[in-house]
């Protein structure tokens, strides 16, 4: 058998190169005949840029840029001629804040605006962001001060900053970035405000209770109303990715294109799958979100059109058979069932993804 392993990250625990060996080496335990091809991949948020560098080579540039929380991080983009790819969560993401200091209503993508200015200093000419994994819901206000908009620092501090921003001036921005094109990678496709919008669908992911989705879906409407009078912008799909930082990308210019379609391109998986006898594919929770649009079900359909079965192995499996079949996938697969518990699996990830994928194996193989 040829195997394609394509995984995303395992949230939290593996990173997607991590995953796919694991996978591999479990497969092999029971099938050792076996052929695979580890593919990596990322939907734009964490591991976006190490994917992009594996496929495409290219030169990686390292920096020292604002975090989320104001300290400084060290972050990264690719340059690949004259094309720049920059994975945000680097400047703004989750993991860089601990559990206990989360509040999505004080943190900043001033760190992002700060790796896309020196990118455009660097010499690209189009820069592609992969957005995804954000502590921020700040409607990417910080992003834009970085960039030189006005007035810097409430702009810079956070998302319930914004309330009582008066007059912004996004010019300076906009001068910053002439003749570069930006292209925002997401496959999130809600608007900006409302029940869809950022702070109510990623705000409580990121440490926000009810009352604080609230102000902040409050204050993002405030900022709306100052940068974005005609209310056109707010609404375009994607404008709430990165807790608003798609919405600033767009103030600036920029399109939206899939992350998932832009890696899965780069790393060529459709020629990959041709011949393939199987794909398996991954991430740490594989939910209705997933199903929206997200890393597993791009997999899916590339393979359903090459005829190629498709597997999913997660840290937890939230769907059922049915829509999981809708989506083309062939079977899924639990770490969580399969180790017993969610803290067996979190404790021994790379173990257990092991002995998950030579279960599934077995199966394949008879």
């Amino acid at each position: 058998m040829r195997i394609v392993i394509a995984p995303d990250k395992f949230a939290g625990t593996l990173t997607a190169a991590e995953a796919a060996r694991a996978v591999a080496e479990g497969w092999l335990r029971s099938d050792p005949e076996a052929r695979t091809d580890l593919v990596p991949l990322s939907d734009g948020g964490p591991g976006f840029v190490e994917v992009l560098h594996t496929a495409l080579g290219g030169r990686i540039r390292e920096a020292e840029v604002c975090g989320p929380l104001g300290a400084p991080v060290r972050a990264s983009y690719l340059l690949d001629g004259d094309t720049a790819y920059i994975e945000t969560s680097q400047a703004c993401g989750l993991h860089l804040v601990p559990a206990r200091e989360r509040d999505p209503g004080r943190t900043t993508t001033r760190g992002v605006g700060e790796l896309l200015a020196l990118a455009v200093a660097d010499g690209a000419r189009t820069v592609v962001l992969g957005l995804g994994g954000s502590a921020t819901n700040d409607a990417g206000a910080g992003m834009l001060a970085a960039l030189g908009a006005g007035p810097a620092e409430p702009l810079s501090s956070g998302g319930l900053a914004l309330t009582g921003v008066g007059t912004v001036d996004l010019a300076p921005a906009v001068r910053a970035l002439e003749g570069v094109r930006l292209v925002a990678a997401t496959d999130v496709d809600n608007p900006l405000l409302g029940i869809h919008g950022a702070s109510a669908v990623f705000g409580p992911q990121k440490g926000a209770d009810p009352d604080l989705v609230q102000r902040l879906d409050a204050a993002l409407a405030a900022f709306a109303d100052r940068t974005d009078p005609g209310g056109t912008v707010r609404e375009e799909p994607g404008s709430g990715a990165a807790g608003g930082l798609g919405f600033a990308l767009l103030l600036l210019g920029a399109s939206v294109e899939s992350g998932v379609g832009r890696v899965l391109s780069a790393v060529r998986l459709a020629e990959r799958l041709a011949g393939a006898d199987l794909v398996v594919t991954g991430e740490g929770s594989f939910d209705h979100q997933s199903l929206r649009g997200k890393l597993p079900h791009g997999v899916a359909r590339l393979a359903g059109e090459h005829a190629v079965p498709c597997v999913v192995t997660a840290g937890r499996v939230a769907v059922g058979r049915a829509e999981a079949a809708a989506a083309g996938i062939t079977e899924t697969w639990s770490l969580t069932e399969s180790a017993g518990s969610v803290e067996a699996a979190m404790a021994r990830p790379a173990e257990e993804l092991r002995d998950l994928a030579a279960a599934v194996a077995r199966r394949w193989r008879n």
